[in-house]
């Protein structure tokens, strides 16, 4: 798959979860397999860049290219000023966020609360394309709600004022992340537009991607929560979706691999965020075996970054963990 003059390893790329999928996580799923995967959202408004979150979610230090930073906001100048910024720092290609329904991000009519205001978008999408070189695409739901379904039309939209592809969630907004995603309204998406589709919402296995990929027409799909505690999915799933066969490492070998994120996560943030942020990789990888709850609770409380990680390779000691949650 192409957008623009960018071509990707493969169909299965990482979404842009903020809080997690940081540039840790980001450097190692892709380096497991994943065709790519989008930064954590930044607000669009610079004068926030020199907090520690902001700086954070630009850094994208020793990230395998593309580099996509994705931007939220509801003001077109500050999207498209912020848009430029990243261009000269390095970004690929820009995603404007239309998906995001946290209330925090709504509040202030930024995410998805957007899609409410099909002329504001549209001011928005011409400011950004306008504003930058490099492709610009979007990360949208399928709408607000249920009597606001207006992702296709927001997708045509899109299409036709210059943007290069489109993601978009199974769900709408009113939806959260309660129920099944459905994917009638991304294959309604793609009869209507031309560019890149990627379709995101569920997908759990390789099954499910061709499920995905099959009903909805898309030409890619994103995963989010499901790789949370397993850095190995999109690369498994990119592999088999080829024809090839690909599993994880045994136990013992996940952990090494899950410890070099814990360091990376350490140094990324330094003390004590490293070791709070690293807490929750963690436990999301021991949900995967059924006697994680117990080694969860031998880490659970640890404060000390040295601790840590020496507490979480012991698991690899008399094989402790077993496959199966």
């Amino acid at each position: 798959m192409r957008i623009g003059d960018l071509e990707f390893d493969n169909p299965v790329w990482l979404a842009p979860m903020a809080g997690v999928n940081d540039r840790p996580v980001r450097v190692l799923c892709r380096s497991l397999g994943a065709g790519m995967a989008i930064s954590e959202m930044t607000h669009c408004d610079m004068s926030l860049w020199d907090t520690k979150k902001s700086l954070h979610r630009l850094d994208h230090r020793n990230e395998t290219g593309p580099i996509s930073i994705q931007i939220a906001g509801y003001d077109p100048k500050m999207l498209a000023n912020a848009a430029r910024a990243n261009e000269e720092r390095g970004a690929d290609f820009i995603d404007i966020n239309l998906g995001c329904p946290a209330k925090k991000v709504l509040k202030k009519a930024a995410g998805s609360a957007l899609m409410r205001d099909e002329s504001l978008v549209a001011e928005i999408f011409q400011a950004v394309v306008s504003a930058v070189q490099i492709p610009v695409t979007v990360k949208m739901r399928t709408g607000w709600d249920h009597t606001l379904k207006n992702g296709p039309k927001i997708a045509r939209m899109a299409e036709s004022l210059g943007l290069a592809a489109v993601t978009m969630h199974g769900r709408t907004r009113s939806d959260m992340y309660k129920g099944e995603a459905e994917y009638d309204t991304i294959k309604k998406t793609r009869d209507l537009i031309s560019i890149p589709l990627i379709a995101n919402g569920d997908i759990t296995s390789t099954n499910k991607a061709r499920e995905v990929l099959k009903e909805s027409g898309a030409d890619a799909v994103m995963i989010g929560r499901a790789t949370q505690g397993d850095p190995w999915l999109p690369g498994i799933i990119a592999s088999e979706l080829s024809g090839h066969n690909k599993s994880r490492p045994d136990p013992s070998a996940q952990i090494l691999i899950m410890a070099g994120l814990i360091l990376d996560i350490q140094e990324f943030y330094g003390v004590p965020m490293g070791v709070k942020f690293a807490r929750k990789h963690i436990q999301w990888f021991l949900k995967r075996f059924a006697n994680g709850s117990q080694a969860w609770s031998q880490l659970c409380t640890i404060c000390d970054p040295d601790l840590q990680i020496r507490r979480f390779l012991e698991l690899i000691d008399g094989g402790a963990l077993r496959d199966g949650a």
